[in-house]
């Protein structure tokens, strides 16, 4: 077997929210959404650059809590950029990781975490 691309699925409860972290503060755009009628749940796809993410309001899909480990350059740019949007929800900060690379981790509303790790 030879994998081509793994995307993650990640729990979310409250589109809002989920817009105002994912896109509004991280940068990432909605590449397309899904529902079977208005009141049901959504399914979309998040992206921005090499990073794609699957976001589900549908209770059997996944569990809230996930991390998703996402390897990147640029990361002291990236974090300069989100601390000057000053979400109220997060405040992240750059430290180095015990295997030498430097980190961010940040918390999405619903409990899901996102290490941002540029390789040294």
């Amino acid at each position: 077997m030879e994998a081509s691309e793994v995307i993650p699925i990640l729990r979310i409860f409250d589109y809002q929210k989920t817009i105002e972290f994912y896109v509004d503060w991280l940068g990432f755009k909605i590449d397309w959404e899904h529902r079977f009628h208005d009141d049901a749940p959504i399914y979309m796809q998040v992206s921005n650059g090499g990073i794609i993410l699957h976001l589900s309001e549908h209770h059997g899909d996944c569990s809230p809590g996930a991390k998703v480990f996402i390897n990147c350059k640029g990361l002291k740019e990236f974090h300069k950029g989100l601390k000057k949007k000053k979400y109220k929800y997060n405040n992240p900060g750059i430290s180095k990781a015990p295997w030498e690379d430097l980190c961010m981790e940040v918390n999405d509303p619903f409990h899901n975490k996102l290490v941002f790790n540029e390789k040294q």
